[in-house]
């Protein structure tokens, strides 16, 4: 099949600028992009047409000495790092000058650093254990330093929702101060993890917007009444007053007064020799500002073209220009946890949603955060609880697939038996309200817990079936009422684009769909998404060392390595590097139909989604093959046929008035983050969209009425929490 019989929206923009023209994209350019989640870190190769070369992947390991005290140790941190970029650039088989820029992402962790040497310094609760310098995100020991903050009420809370969360990194510090003796606590320096990893790759003291707005009480200057970021009224309030010395040295200083902040991307400085020669690379290749592991997301998915048109988002697009066209795509980073993150030219305040932060992509938009505490782990946990689980597991390894795969199979089998109308009406009955750990969002209230009426004594597999179909239809219902919080303060939302694992849950996206009524973009990289996402951070800072070297090459001058430096090929070519934890980038799943029918009595039903071709990772990539080898969508390709409770997806057509309007001959309007987004729609790639059924089908119907009984089972659990305490606070009083 040749490349121009397919169908084009699965390439990227600068995949079909080689096709129109091989000279139009250096394809000598090569990024890497660092993701450091809460149990592993992941390094990427990405080619200059978005294409992931190769990848490895380290576990990484938290301690808990005691309850709700989560520790971990940016040493192992960069270790694993170090071994995963080694890992993926010796796979990927490609020059190490070549690469030129390099991206990091981080979960939102707070990294102390004693000052004076820049070693790791102790956390606690033994804090004669110096390696242990990382109070994780979801670390809760600063209950009381978090309510102390907040009861301020401080200007800078307003845009963090309206309450700092116990998840940032204030109160984090601020328990430190209280258990610290004095003279220990004044040696101490702080960072969010993702700058801490920039300031080790360059020994650069730049911070981020996006760390230090979004998680530590930073408001941009000229934000209300900001004038350096910091507030020192404030952190005096707080009782902090060690952080605003020597114009907030502790905090890397502040814009106006000595101190650099920077947006998604933009040029932290090159790797020092050090970083280089522990990364395998050179002193040429610049690092771009990080973010947190979750805005990697949001840059990896939202540029990514549809393989259909999304009427609502090509009319929100007409008359903008650069990453304004972002607004209006939700992104929904899922993982054990799922944030959702929206962009805004204006300022939206949202109750029960973090932000609006300034500044943290690009300068002068804003971005709105808001989450749910569990969803990974919510589906999990249905499923290990369950007293049928180890009957699922045998039954679904029989099968030779997921137990996910063999639920939403089982349900399909499920509704065929009882007569049911669809999937969806197997739990009409069944009121699950999953805030198992809390709530994050719209609610903003740790105190919310699980509620679930309708539960009987049957400990089956089909009971289990249904029970995990209602902890589904829990995360998309949660996700509607977070959309509507949104919708109504002010944020015109078109689209929701995906990414995580959850994407190749058919049952899980098509309940998304119809909760919201908004289509579910699933992008090109599910698993990966947020590594490649920091790999485009890389990759907008790498156009300053592209220009240098092509300065350079214009006076006939070569790159040269450190002299202490060797190349990477003969520095590990002897080294076995493999290991049990490098992994491919995310690969679709691919049910065994035959398997499943055969275990679960040869019923009839429609395979899950096709998802997007997450293709396996070749060790070496050749660009003249990589439309064919990675893209092959082909025209006469199956059609989607989601599980059976919604329309089906449309089949994929051609989006030939899209191509005409590409831009491939450079013809471009410039916006306000122009270059970022640039990078983001040449080499993001396409998406799988799956479309609500109709606002006046069954399915949709059943789903709006359960929403009325949703939010009633979370108001009647507030109301009877109020009616209890007010019971308990009268017994105290007397």
């Amino acid at each position: 099949m040749s490349v121009n019989s397919r169908s084009r929206s699965s390439l990227t923009l600068n995949q079909l600028a080689l096709l129109k023209d091989s000279s139009s994209v250096d394809t000598t350019v090569f990024y890497v992009g660092v993701d450091v989640g809460t149990g592993s870190a992941r390094a990427a190769v990405v080619d200059s047409v978005g294409n992931i070369l190769s990848m490895a992947e380290r576990p990484i390991a938290r301690q808990e000495l005691k309850p709700d005290y989560i520790t971990q140790s940016t040493t192992e941190i960069w270790n694993a790092i170090s071994y995963c970029v080694k890992s993926s650039v010796r796979d990927a088989g490609v020059d190490i000058e070549q690469i030129l820029g390099i991206g990091f992402d981080a979960t939102c962790s707070l990294a102390v650093i004693n000052e004076s040497d820049d070693e790791p310094f102790g956390v606690g609760p033994d804090f004669n254990n110096n390696d242990q310098n990382i109070i994780l995100w979801m670390d809760h020991r600063a209950v009381d330093e978090t309510k102390e903050i907040n009861a301020t009420g401080d200007v800078s809370l307003k845009y963090v929702g309206g309450t700092m969360s116990i998840e940032m990194e204030l109160p984090k510090i601020k328990w430190l101060k209280h258990n610290l003796p004095e003279e220990r606590f004044q040696e101490a320096k702080f960072y969010d993890l993702a700058d801490f990893l920039t300031h080790k790759a360059t020994g650069s003291e730049a911070r981020s917007f996006c760390s230090t707005a979004c998680k530590q009480g930073f408001v941009p200057p000229g934000v209300e009444t900001s004038k350096h970021g910091w507030s020192k009224d404030f952190l005096e309030k707080v009782k902090l007053p060690e952080l605003v010395e020597d114009n907030f040295r502790r905090l890397g200083g502040a814009p106006g007064l000595g101190g650099t902040w920077l947006s998604a991307g933009e040029v932290v400085g090159p790797l020092n020799a050090k970083a280089a020669e522990d990364l395998g690379l050179t002193s040429n290749c610049l690092v771009g500002s990080g973010v947190i592991d979750a805005y990697a997301g949001w840059v990896g998915t939202v540029a990514a073209q549809t393989d259909i048109p999304i009427p609502s988002l090509i009319e929100s697009n007409e008359s903008k220009v650069g990453i304004d066209k972002s607004a209006g795509r939700l992104a929904a980073v899922a993982g054990t946890s799922t944030c959702h993150i929206a962009l805004s030219r204006d300022p939206i305040f949202v109750e029960g949603v973090w932000g609006p932060y300034r500044d943290v992509i690009a300068p002068g938009f804003w971005l709105a955060e808001g989450g749910q505490s569990c969803t990974g782990a919510l589906l999990a946990h249905v499923l290990n609880t369950h007293p049928a689980y180890s009957e699922l597991a045998r039954l679904a390894d029989a099968s030779n697939v997921s137990k996910f795969d063999y639920l939403n199979a089982r349900l399909e089998a499920l509704s065929l038996e009882r007569n049911a109308r669809s999937v969806v009406a197997l739990a009409k009955h069944l009121f699950f309200y999953g805030d198992y750990h809390g709530n994050r969002s719209p609610i903003a209230d740790p105190r919310m817990k699980a509620a679930i009426v309708g539960q009987s004594m049957d400990t089956s597999v089909d009971d289990l079936a249904v029970t995990y179909l209602a902890a589904c239809e829990f995360i998309a219902q949660q996700t509607r009422q977070i959309v509507e919080k949104m919708t109504s303060a002010g944020h015109h939302l078109t689209s929701i684009f995906m990414s995580g694992g959850q994407c190749r849950n058919g049952l899980l996206m098509r309940l998304l769909a119809d909760c919201t009524g908004l289509p579910i973009v699933i992008p090109r990289y599910i698993d990966a998404a947020v590594v490649f996402g920091a790999a485009l951070l890389g990759a907008v800072a790498a156009k300053e060392a592209v220009k240098k070297r092509d300065s350079n090459r214009s006076r006939s001058t070569s790159f040269k390595l450190p002299s202490d430096l060797k190349p990477l090929s003969e520095s590990i070519k002897n080294t076995d590097l493999a290991s049990p934890y490098t992994a491919p980038s995310a690969t679709a799943s691919t049910t065994n139909v035959s398997a499943i029918a055969a275990a679960t009595g040869g019923f009839p039903f429609p395979v899950t989604p096709s998802l997007p071709e997450d293709s396996k990772v070749p060790s070496k990539s050749k660009l003249s093959q990589t439309a064919h080898d990675n893209y092959d969508d082909d025209d006469d390709s199956e059609e989607e046929s989601p599980v059976t409770f919604g329309a089906a997806t449309e089949k994929h057509k051609e989006l030939e008035h899209k191509i005409k309007n590409l831009n491939l001959d450079g013809k471009k309007q410039k916006g306000t983050g122009e270059e970022l987004w640039d990078v983001m729609v040449n080499l993001s790639g396409g998406g799988k969209v799956v479309v609500p059924s109709p606002s006046n089908s069954a399915d949709r119907l059943l789903l709006g009425i359960k929403y009325k009984i949703f939010l009633d089972q979370a108001e009647t659990q507030q109301r009877y929490r109020e009616l209890v305490d007010g019971v308990e606070n009268a017994i105290a009083i007397n």
